[in-house]
């Protein structure tokens, strides 16, 4: 049989064992092989190895996908300077995932514009390139998300849904008040969780405001012991980024303008 031959049924067996990756690039490394001298058994690792390489990389595109991560903001581009207060420490061993397998809590308060959702993006990407399965949302999204699903007699799926994730990023926690109904599906879902799986959530209300959202004292206590029992509590107590940026593009439009002193 010639090589043509021999190099076309091993691509077809490829494709048919849905070694689809192996079968795209199985000539170019026939070629290389051929050309280097490469003996049977290294030629046989390197595809396998490009093989699980690109399955990796789609999984991790899959998930990020999944995820719903309104913008990607991974840590390295978060700008540690302007938070001078903040524990670099712990970032790093949160971006090892030990949070995950302990099932401990990540909660970030602080005023707007603090970075909290850039952390909280970055500690999601990173759990989903160490394979988690992520899901990205704002409360009230998900409040309304519950109701609507309760109208359509979709609850108990979706509480499973949401309870079943590795990680869920509540961002936004307190902008917008819940409806009662809302904020008791919410409770649902951080009590269904507790214990099972980490939440992260980032909020600019001190605990002590939390009535504000979910309205019953008794809930709003017991959720709060729920969600900070073994929690990192990060508080982002330094400037707004954003309010920095606009002052300092203001300066710069006032030095721009013509005449000014």
């Amino acid at each position: 049989m010639s090589n043509v031959a021999t190099a076309i049924l091993l691509q077809h067996s490829l494709k048919s064992l849905n070694l689809t990756n192996m079968a795209r690039h199985i000539e170019q490394h026939l070629r290389q092989a051929k050309d280097g001298g490469i003996d049977y058994a290294q030629f046989l690792l390197e595809l396998t190895e490009l093989e699980l390489r690109i399955r990796s990389d789609n999984r991790e595109t899959r998930r990020l996908k999944e995820a719903k991560f309104p913008l990607l903001k991974p840590l390295e581009t978060f700008d540690f300077e302007a938070a001078p207060v903040l524990d670099k420490r712990l970032m790093r061993e949160l971006a090892t995932g030990e949070y995950l397998k302990d099932k401990r809590n990540v909660i970030l308060l602080g005023k707007s514009g603090t970075g909290k959702t850039h952390l909280a993006t970055a500690l999601g990407i990173e759990a989903c390139r160490q394979g988690q399965r992520v899901r990205f949302v704002t409360g009230y999204a998900l409040a309304n998300e519950l109701i609507e699903a309760r109208t359509e007699k979709d609850l108990t799926r979706l509480i499973g849904k949401y309870t079943r994730l590795n990680l869920l990023i509540l961002d936004e926690l307190g902008y917008v008040p819940f409806s009662k109904e809302g904020a008791e599906l919410l409770f649902q879902i951080l009590a269904e969780r507790h214990e099972r799986g980490p939440v992260i959530i980032t909020t600019n209300l001190g605990f002590a405001d939390w009535t504000q959202v979910f309205g019953d004292p008794n809930m709003t206590a017991a959720l709060l012991d729920r969600i900070t029992h073994r929690a990192h509590i990060i508080e982002c107590t330094w400037d707004s980024y954003r309010l920095k940026q606009s002052l300092k593009g203001r300066k710069t439009a006032a030095k721009q303008t013509p005449g000014h002193v």
